[in-house]
């Protein structure tokens, strides 16, 4: 997997609120899994990122098709990333995750301006989150669809009464043509 450390610094250098936060964890490391893709980085004591060998303190796992939706709405961070190891660590990369919006206006406000920068991304968060909105439509129509021809199909007791109700129903029908019958057959006076 491709993870750019070097850019992830480059981004951070501005940021001294957020390389203290992840200065507080010098010297531990995360590994990153995406898919079947894994990056072991560490962090060292002026919150940079390197790359290490050390054993990870941290676990982060996502499915690379919750990606889109992870920067569409970083708030659902415990929902679409897995963490296992150091609590504290995970809550510190959640609460950065959290800025990634904010990183991404800032981007698209220098190459095109305050107002175009915002609607740019603006307009990008409502494209990533389109797959994760269509899925729910689609889910809850399905759902009303069978809802509703479940109202329509009948069970199996209720079949096997009816079935019963027909047969009981044909045989005083037969009963009653034998009877019409009879009296077809007597002599008039």
């Amino acid at each position: 997997m491709r993870l750019d450390l070097d850019a992830i610094n480059r981004a951070l250098e501005g940021e001294s609120w957020a390389r203290d936060k992840l200065a507080l964890h010098g010297g531990r490391s995360v590994r990153l899994t995406v898919g079947p893709f894994e990056r072991d980085f560490g962090i060292d004591a002026a919150g940079r990122l390197s790359p290490t060998k050390n054993d990870p303190d941290l676990k982060l796992s996502i499915s690379p098709l919750r990606l889109p939706a992870l920067a569409a709405a970083p708030e659902r961070w415990s929902e679409l990333v897995r963490t296992e190891g150091d609590p504290a660590l995970a809550a510190t990369f959640a609460e950065l995750a959290a800025t990634i919006p904010w990183f991404v206006e800032r981007a698209f406000a220098a190459i095109l301006g305050p107002v175009l920068g915002q609607q740019a991304a603006d307009a990008g968060r409502r494209l990533l989150s389109l797959p994760g909105y269509a899925g729910t439509r689609i889910g809850e129509s399905i759902g009303r669809y069978v809802g509703d021809e479940a109202k329509l199909a009948i069970g199996a007791a209720e079949a096997q009464s009816f079935a019963a109700e027909v047969a009981a129903l044909a045989l005083r029908l037969d009963a009653l043509q034998a009877r019409v019958a009879a009296l077809d057959s007597e002599p008039t006076p």
